[in-house]
């Protein structure tokens, strides 16, 4: 079994990228022609979301199971306790076991229909991300990731109550977290830190998606949960009626901070695609990431 951490731990700089579940055979296609042209560019992982809906989910998880078997990438399985039982829990990360991915992302998992909406646990399910990550540890031999949040998760008290769950994430056996959205490296590299201080020896990978286009832009803001930084917004703004202005200088402002985060040491560059593979592939040009096997 290949591991993420034993991917991180190899020669090169890495990236790794995520992708969502298809929601018919036309999405489907799309997923796979961004798989098969990243296929090439040797990412360190790659992974497809968890949706909390039925079909979404299963199709997330026969797409990772299609991910391990028929290309050569590392595929790593998310899993939230969203609407699951233990017992479902356990079914679904044998299932993984059992289609040879055994690199599992333990998220706890927004409530359905809405991401800010009142929590509320399975009744015989979970109602923390550190218990999924205790629940995956126990069922065999798995390299398990969690999320992290830059600026904070929406129901944190603060930063340093923020910082206080990820630790404790971390020590119930998670090997890496992978960050949300953020807008400059700062907040960051600031979590990254603190994590590092407070003992806790996992590895912190950035989470990235270059801002092509308005829409892109307007998303970013809402999954990073913090407004456009004013240096950011002031670059922007003349383009906001040149699609083509507004993308190359998105794909600059992302070539940028992933440079910055490279010479700060990060072990990978996690690049959420939205299911295209061609703005990842441009700011991996533009950064030299010259590809282990073509």
């Amino acid at each position: 079994m290949t591991s993420v951490v034993q991917r991180l731990r190899g020669e090169g700089i890495k990236f790794s990228v995520e992708f969502f579940p298809p929601r018919d055979a036309a999405d489907e296609l799309v997923l796979w022609k961004a798989i098969r042209e990243l296929e090439s560019l040797d990412p360190a992982f790659v992974s497809i979301t968890y949706g909390a809906g039925g079909s979404r989910r299963d199709r997330t998880i026969r797409a990772t199971g299609r991910v391990a078997q028929e290309t050569t990438l590392l595929p790593v399985a998310h899993l939230t306790a969203v609407d699951h039982s233990v017992a479902e829990l356990r079914n679904v990360i044998g299932w993984y076991a059992a289609v040879g991915v055994h690199n599992v992302l333990a998220l706890r998992g927004d409530p359905p229909g809405d991401p800010m909406g009142e929590w509320v646990a399975h009744p015989q399910g979970l109602n923390y991300a550190e218990e999924l990550v205790r629940l995956v540890r126990e069922l065999g031999d798995f390299c398990v990731g969690v999320a992290a949040f830059p600026y904070g998760h929406p129901r944190s008290m603060d930063l340093d109550d923020d910082v206080k769950y990820l630790v404790r994430k971390l020590n119930a056996g998670a090997d890496y977290a992978i960050a949300q959205l953020f807008h400059a490296p700062e907040p960051f590299l600031r979590m990254r830190d603190r994590v590092a201080g407070a003992g806790c020896p996992a590895a912190m990978i950035p989470g990235l998606m270059p801002m092509t286009t308005v829409r892109s832009l307007r998303k970013i803001v809402e999954l990073s949960g913090a407004p456009l930084p004013d240096d950011l917004g002031k670059r922007l703004e003349p383009y906001t009626d040149d699609p083509a202005g507004f993308r190359a200088t998105g794909i600059d402002i992302a070539t940028e901070m992933c440079q910055r985060l490279l010479d700060e040491g990060v072990p990978a560059l996690h690049f959420y695609t939205m299911n295209r593979s061609k703005a990842t592939k441009e700011v991996l040009a533009r950064l030299g990431l010259v590809p282990a096997r073509a």
